[in-house]
């Protein structure tokens, strides 16, 4: 497994709760270039975006006690991905989160099923033009499967474990009779759901 430093460590297992993990996250820029950063090098830049920010969260499970699980959330052909670090707690499944919409951040340990879990996130992922466009979630990844490769304290982006996402199963959400129907969300929803967001200049 990788090793962190004395420092790192000490940072991490200050995060020893989801909510503190969450709370860090939400204190970081969201990072618009394209990487992705291993946990070692969100610590050290202080920036993530919702894969680097969920590869870090995951970590911090790890370093505290949890597993390192990550879920991803699949939209369709018009928007992109969302990736959340998952923890089950008390029997029941919660999410810690980074994103440049605020709604599709971290959500508390309640929901009995990873559906459920996945639909939590409905109502706030759209698309720039207001359409509801998450469809698809995937089983669990536990990052144990990457050690031997570094993933927590890589210096280069770790592109490997996005392909490996982007290549499992995902179930569905939705029928087609039920995606035909969506309507776009409305203009004040669109604004408050994006409030705060990073635009690249």
């Amino acid at each position: 497994m990788d090793t962190f430093t004395t420092q790192e460590l000490r940072a991490l297992r200050r995060l020893n709760t989801p909510h503190k993990i969450q709370e860090f996250l939400n204190q970081l820029p969201y990072h618009l270039a394209d990487t992705v950063y291993s946990p070692r090098k969100v610590l050290r830049e202080k920036t993530a975006h919702c894969f680097e920010g969920a590869l870090f969260a995951a970590a911090a499970f790890r370093v505290n006690g949890f597993e390192p699980l990550l879920m991803d959330l699949e939209a369709d052909e018009t928007d992109t991905d969302h990736v959340l670090a998952i923890y089950r707690e008390n029997g029941v499944w919660g999410a810690v989160a980074t994103s440049n919409y605020p709604g599709c951040r971290g959500r508390p340990a309640i929901y009995r099923t990873l559906r459920e879990l996945a639909l939590s996130y409905f109502n706030d992922y759209f698309s720039p033009r207001r359409r509801l466009t998450l469809r698809k979630y995937s089983s669990p990844v536990n990052l144990k499967r990457f050690d031997n490769l570094g993933w927590m304290t890589a210096e280069k982006s770790l592109w490997y474990i996005e392909e490996y996402l982007l290549q499992i199963p995902h179930k569905d959400l939705l029928t087609k009779k039920m995606i035909k129907a969506l309507p776009r969300i409305d203009e004040r929803a669109f604004v408050a759901g994006s409030y705060g967001k990073r635009s690249k200049k």
